[in-house]
């Protein structure tokens, strides 16, 4: 069994443009490539798992994900690093777009794309870790049964508390989040 991480993408990995879809406005945030370099190398299997609920809003076709996707793919390649897989969740149960206009497992806080990722690659889930920058993301971990670490770059806006919504850790930066994870697998 492979262990992981799982990045959500947006206010996580790259500044938060709501619904962009258009590569050359994605840039990492400045500490990105180098720690995912070395989870990477600590045997980290590395995915993205994100809403993009733009698709049932109908603001654009799930088809423009794919040049996303690419662009971080080119961003993190001049580190060596390699995503294994991208999953998202094109759905929004208040969505203008019939087929993507509904509730689902995928779309987190539900733990539908890292249980997807999971027995798609044989990961472990908890030997594993969801980042992202809001509780949602920390819930939908805590949910597979990752442990968890919220970056708060002061994008969680309404702090509702839950069974799930608490994090392994709270950091302001993905090198503090990889120091405290490769600290904490030590």
């Amino acid at each position: 069994m492979n262990k992981a991480i799982f990045w959500d993408k947006d206010g996580t990995l790259i500044p938060d443009i709501p619904y962009n879809v258009n590569p050359e406005r994605i840039s990492l945030y400045a500490d990105v490539q180098a720690n995912l370099n070395r989870l990477q190398t600590a045997g980290f299997r590395q995915f993205v798992v994100s809403n993009q609920a733009g698709v049932a809003y109908g603001l654009f076709d799930e088809a423009a994900l794919t040049p996303v996707w690419k662009r971080l793919s080119t961003l993190l390649a001049p580190v060596g690093v390699h995503l294994d897989g991208v999953y998202y969740c094109p759905h929004h149960p208040g969505g203008k777009v019939d087929e993507y206009a509904k509730a689902c497992a995928c779309r987190k806080p539900e733990p539908g794309m890292l249980l997807k990722a999971a027995q798609d690659h044989a990961i472990n889930l908890s030997e594993s870790w969801m980042i992202g920058d809001i509780l949602n993301d920390v819930e939908a971990g805590n949910r597979a049964g990752c442990r968890t670490v919220l970056v708060d770059r002061g994008n969680e806006t309404e702090w509702l508390d839950g069974p799930h919504r608490t994090p392994t850790a709270v950091v302001n930066s993905i090198e503090e989040a990889t120091d405290f994870i490769l600290h904490y697998h030590d």
